[in-house]
């Protein structure tokens, strides 16, 4: 009988271990899931936009779209989630241009028409770069900019937000952590130890320093509602809080009146919080 018990316990433990390597070699695939296929432009929604080509800083040639608005005073750097590529946020880039909000959105490295393979510095890295296009190429003022992240996306413009000067930060449906999200699937695992990537956002928003909204479903599925309630509550002021509905990939849409409002007022806010700050430095 005891030798049986060992038996299974060893059985166990390998089982146990064996689906830890696997987790931990998978890792990437789970996390990035790229389409190199663009089927689709803003041309379809008869929208015009420029075909950007920019380097990244480690030499990789990424793509991206540039959206005007005519007059507009605010442009929105958009980091995308994890999954396919910019023809995924067609809609998205919408309701920007329909809400005067100019567009920039990217692909990262091996998403798209994007060189390279995707890494967590690298993602880092092109957002950086996607910043320096605008801000050098269309000499756009940083204080005009708002970057946008959704998902996977949040994070890395919560990182893009910490390390230099921006207008706002939008972050919508975004985990607190790697960690923190493969804790909360696999409770099991010892995820610390297998953890091959951070994407510390609940880390990067407590040194942003600009308006802030995040936006975050009580129904979304994949990442827990709870997690959009603390990244506001270590966010700095001045911050704002949406709840919408829908689940992770169309409560923007299922909840469209209650996600343009909230964007349509935070908007006039942001421009009174300018307005109040270009006051004070005058003064």
């Amino acid at each position: 009988m005891g030798s049986m018990l060992i038996s299974v316990a060893v059985v166990l433990f390998i089982a146990y271990w064996s689906l830890g390597l696997v987790l931990y070699f998978m890792q990437p695939v789970f996390l990035y899931s790229p389409v190199q296929e663009v089927p689709y432009t803003p041309e379809e929604l008869g929208l015009d936009f420029e075909k950007v080509i920019f380097k990244s800083y480690d030499g990789l040639l990424l793509s991206g779209w540039y959206i005007p608005v005519k007059n507009s005073e605010l442009t929105v750097l958009f980091c995308h989630g994890n999954g396919g590529n910019m023809t995924h946020c067609l809609d998205t880039i919408n309701i920007l241009y329909n809400m005067g909000l100019n567009c920039f959105i990217f692909d990262y490295r091996g998403y798209g028409n994007s060189e390279g393979k995707p890494s967590e510095d690298g993602t880092y890295l092109d957002a950086r770069a996607a910043y320096k296009w605008l801000t050098e190429e269309k000499e756009i003022s940083p204080d005009d900019i708002i970057v946008f992240g959704r998902s996977l996306g949040g994070s890395i413009a919560a990182k893009l937000a910490s390390k230099v000067k921006v207008g706002a930060l939008i972050i919508e449906s975004t985990f607190t952590s790697y960690v923190d999200i493969g804790r909360k699937f696999y409770p099991y695992m010892p995820v610390r130890w297998f953890a091959r990537f951070s994407y510390r956002t609940i880390d990067y928003i407590k040194g942003v320093h600009c308006p802030v909204m995040i936006i975050h479903s009580r129904d979304d599925e994949t990442i827990p509602f709870e997690f959009g309630l603390e990244l506001y509550e270590a966010a700095n002021e001045p911050k704002e809080f949406v709840e919408i509905f829908g689940s992770h990939n169309d409560g923007f849409l299922v909840s469209s009146e209650i996600y343009k409002n909230a964007w349509t007022k935070w908007l006039k806010s942001l421009k009174k919080h300018k307005s109040h700050v270009s006051h004070t430095r005058v003064s």
